[in-house]
């Protein structure tokens, strides 16, 4: 009897989430063993690779939830392999945080272009690193809006929240994670301004002591890739001078 309890018992818990498997994109050993070694704490299973081919192959084999990629790497740059990842179907889901020597703007703002979701530059604190890394894991695995609010329209703008689909003008719109993120954010809060640090809050899912180092240009560059990839519906994201963005209220739409 009681064996049959303990089995009735261990059916009925709730199953544990799987443990996030991270690639690592990373050409020198000591970086690229440091980061696996930090992950790996977090009961997370790491792959390294150490050159740009190795990392798509990798992708494709196994579809990690998270990338961690450099972008200097031998052969196919980081900026190749981020491209190419947007640009597969099978891949441009995968959410990436560039890790970069970079520290130039123009740099950052180009692995943003590209579709990074994330950078943290060298030399970096381990820590922010692992924040960074469970910050978008977080928004990756859990919904972006409670239960009650299946659809959001505005227009012909419509966002089915249950199966994570947005269509503009009757055509699929592919967004990444944090593009989609950003976008159900603006929509349930439609008429009012929200500030980058809000955005990077939300729909970045970070907490305030990361948000407050991560430059706003993240937030700039993706309003600017969201607003391009929903064509017309993208004005209604509106840019509040020195503060931040919203989307406009039904009401001024008409």
């Amino acid at each position: 009897m009681i064996e049959e309890k303990a089995i009735e018992e261990k059916a009925m818990a709730p199953a544990r989430e799987s443990p996030a498997r991270v690639l690592v994109v990373e050409d020198e050993p000591d970086i690229a063993a440091l980061v696996a070694y930090q992950l790996a704490r977090e009961a997370m299973r790491v792959e390294t690779v150490t050159d740009g081919r190795a990392a798509l192959a990798a992708a494709d084999r196994e579809s990690p939830d998270l990338i961690v990629l450099d972008l200097m790497l031998p052969g196919l740059s980081g900026y190749d392999v981020l491209a190419e990842l947007r640009r597969r179907p099978e891949t441009r889901g995968i959410p990436v945080i560039v890790l970069t020597a970079k520290r130039e703007e123009e740099d950052r703002v180009r692995g943003l272009e590209l579709g990074a979701d994330d950078y943290v530059t060298k030399p970096f604190s381990p820590r922010e690193l692992l924040l960074r890394v469970r910050a978008v894991l977080r928004r990756v695995r859990q919904p972006a809006v409670e239960a009650g609010a299946r659809i959001l329209r505005a227009g012909s703008l419509i966002v089915d929240v249950d199966a994570h689909a947005v269509t503009a003008n009757g055509e699929s719109v592919d967004l990444t994670p944090t593009e989609y993120r950003l976008l159900v954010m603006l929509l349930e809060r439609r008429g009012r301004a929200q500030s980058r640090k809000q955005l990077l809050a939300g729909a970045w899912d970070m907490d305030s002591e990361v948000a407050d180092r991560l430059k706003t240009r993240t937030v700039d560059m993706h309003v600017r890739r969201l607003r391009a990839k929903l064509g017309p519906e993208g004005d209604a994201i509106e840019t509040v001078r020195g503060f931040g963005y919203r989307f406009r209220a039904p009401e001024a739409q008409e």
